[in-house]
């Protein structure tokens, strides 16, 4: 059921703040930002060996609650099919975080989270670039 990490998404009242603590952390600019790099509500960093997706999303987005605090991270499980694994999640005691939510102008990236019964909070996904990076890897 559960293919792999997809994207880990971290919030930040900031934006810019935290583009700056990113980048250096990181030590490699985000590729990439909605609405723009100017005044973004959402940055993605890609790193690692394979090119892992760190997602940075304005606080006033998220759909669950974010305390000052130490806070969580959502990490998105690639999944081969999105509904199926999200009905499955419910039956299960899962209640909904977030429903079925289509991310960048149909370009194939959809999620969907939702809380186990312990309160953990699991993001699940459609994502082309994990399909694309274990195709090369196979290739």
């Amino acid at each position: 059921m559960l293919r792999g990490f997809a994207t880990v998404s971290f919030y930040a009242a900031d934006m810019h703040a935290a583009r700056e603590w990113y980048t250096e952390l990181l030590g490699i600019e985000p590729y990439f930002a909605v609405p723009d790099f100017e005044n973004p509500g959402y940055l993605e960093y890609r790193f690692g060996d394979l090119e892992c997706e760190l997602g940075i999303i304005d606080v006033k987005y998220a759909q669950h609650q974010v305390t000052n605090g130490p806070a969580g991270a959502v990490i998105h499980w690639h999944v081969d099919d999105l509904e199926a694994t999200f009905e499955r999640l419910l039956s299960l005691g899962a209640t909904v975080v977030e429903p079925i939510t289509e991310r960048g102008n149909n370009t194939g990236f959809r999620t969907a989270s939702v809380t186990d019964p312990f309160g953990n909070i699991i993001g699940i996904m459609t994502n082309p670039h994990y399909l694309e990076i274990l195709a090369g890897l196979k290739g």
